[in-house]
């Protein structure tokens, strides 16, 4: 009898590819589910973005195969992204690596920097994707506490305590997703000291810097020295409501890249001209204004929406958060968080995220997205209103 490979007995299907069937089937029966459960923004992306895309896709000479190292103007976009939100000098030639979305960026950093059998350090609670991809590659998955009195931060003590012998990559992710923990110079001057005496390559990913956001925007990079023993993942997808168009980058020194690309040239073919020519339109040219209205009003009115449906739920969450999510930790009455949700999903008909699915250390809490219109979630919030909690 034909039998899958051993890694795919790693892992399991995402949560969120499982419980969309059963949601699309409960819309199927006419139940008209409202999902505040999914970070994939609804809103365009600028005019002269999709402009771009379509005055390039009407070129008869602009749909070969595509370098995997990315267009020579994408890389010099992405570079003047750094520079002009992060104030981080990139080399485009040799310090960028534009990806097919961020996702991609964890396969191919794994690939390229971690053996079967060594081990990743991968946040409690943290984006499954860490999790799901070293399985799925052979490495080991250690997981390091976050916790709510520690504002979502590592414990580096903690760390230190634990033997860090076979550890090569550490994941981390502020913005935090989902705890909403704000990134802190702090905690990126004390990852970069501690992959330095380490030896371990960290890992910083980074979208969701733009979202309800207003202060500076900050990256592991503009630490002094962060390039030679760290990496940045970031994304369009948040900041330039482009999830769909899967575009993002990879930014670290130039040997890093060159392995990472090394990695890369072997498993893709690159993106599309038109969607590569257009995201570099997107940074070049969507303005302050553009952002401001984007990135923080529209999820500012959200938010406040979010906030009364986590208090008619009982939930408690601190308002200092930033992202796409507001994060809260369920009552003490309910036995587990999927009490709550499965009951919020089959009486509210509205569904929202079980924490458990990013870690142990979310098992109390629930995650409500921000990616819907102000009129769903109000109808969201009016639901769960009507019922007795």
């Amino acid at each position: 009898m034909i039998q899958p490979a051993n890694r795919v007995n790693e892992v399991q299907e995402y949560y969120f590819s499982r419980k969309l069937k059963e949601v699309a089937k409960m819309n199927a029966d006419g139940q008209d589910i409202i999902s505040l459960a999914i970070g994939s923004p609804d809103m365009p992306p600028s005019k002269q973005t999709v402009d771009k895309l379509c005055e390039v896709a009407r070129e008869t000479t602009g749909h070969g195969y595509q370098p995997t190292i990315g267009t020579a103007e994408l890389r010099s976009a992405m570079a003047g992204f750094y520079k002009r939100w992060y104030g981080v000098e990139v080399d485009a030639g040799t310090e960028v690596q534009p990806l097919i979305g961020s996702k991609e960026g964890i396969l191919h950093v794994t690939l390229a920097f971690v053996n079967p059998g060594e081990q990743v350090l991968v946040p409690n609670p943290g984006y499954p994707t860490y999790t799901a991809l070293s399985r799925l590659l052979g490495a080991e998955v250690v997981t390091y506490d976050l916790r709510e009195d520690n504002g979502w931060q590592p414990d580096f003590e903690a760390l230190e305590r634990m033997d860090l012998s076979r550890v090569r990559l550490m994941w981390t992710n502020y913005p935090n997703m989902p705890t909403g923990g704000k990134a802190c110079r702090e905690t990126y001057e004390r990852l970069v000291d501690f992959a330095r005496q380490h030896g371990i390559v960290v890992v910083n990913d980074n979208p969701y810097s733009f979202i309800l956001n207003e202060g500076e925007k900050l990256s592991l990079l503009q630490v002094t020295g962060a390039k030679d023993c760290c990496i940045e993942l970031n994304s369009m997808s948040k900041a330039y409501n482009m999830p769909g168009w899967r575009v993002g980058m990879c930014i670290s020194n130039p040997t890093f890249i060159s392995w990472i690309l090394k990695v890369k040239s072997n498993i893709d073919s690159g993106t599309f001209r038109g969607i590569q020519l257009a995201a570099a339109e997107a940074m070049n040219t969507s303005t302050d204004e553009w952002h401001q209205q984007y990135n923080i009003e529209i999820y500012r009115r959200r938010r406040l929406i979010a906030e009364e449906i986590m208090s008619l739920l009982g939930c408690r969450f601190d308002k200092s958060q930033v992202g796409m999510f507001l994060w809260g930790k369920i009552p003490e009455k309910y036995a587990g968080v999927e009490e709550l949700t499965e009951r919020v999903l089959h009486e509210a008909r509205v569904f929202i995220a079980p924490g458990f699915i990013f870690g142990s250390n979310g098992s109390r809490y629930v995650r409500i997205s921000l990616c819907a219109k102000e009129d769903k979630m109000a109808e969201a919030r009016e639901r769960i209103a009507s019922l007795e909690w």
